[in-house]
């Protein structure tokens, strides 16, 4: 059997602070998932609103998904420019974010 290719996930939950303005958070998203396109080893963007845990109201607002293709390409794009400058520009509109990097692990019975 071909073994199943085992992708690098990044899952990130937000909450934006209540004072930024609604049309500055689109603005931030729109940003964000500009990255997609300027750091080659980000594969894929997907996002949500109104994220939950499930059980526990911890209120975030956003949910982001990012694939990467393996743990080198997390790495690079943890410290690509591209990133690093949306990150400086952007973290301060961020009341509170958990983030949650996993590798898929194909399972068969």
């Amino acid at each position: 059997m071909e073994k199943a290719k085992e992708f690098v996930r990044h899952v990130l939950l937000v909450k934006f602070k209540a004072e930024t303005a609604p049309d500055h958070v689109e603005q931030i998203i729109k940003d964000y998932s500009n990255l997609v396109n300027l750091v080659e080893s980000l594969k894929s963007w997907h996002m949500a609103k109104d994220a939950k845990i499930i059980n526990l109201h911890e209120s975030f607002t956003h949910v982001f998904e990012l694939t990467f293709e393996d743990a080198k390409g997390s790495a690079a794009y943890m410290v690509h420019p591209a990133h690093l400058e949306f990150h400086e520009k952007n973290w301060p509109h961020i009341e509170k974010a958990i983030a949650i990097e996993y590798k898929s692990t194909p399972f068969c019975t």
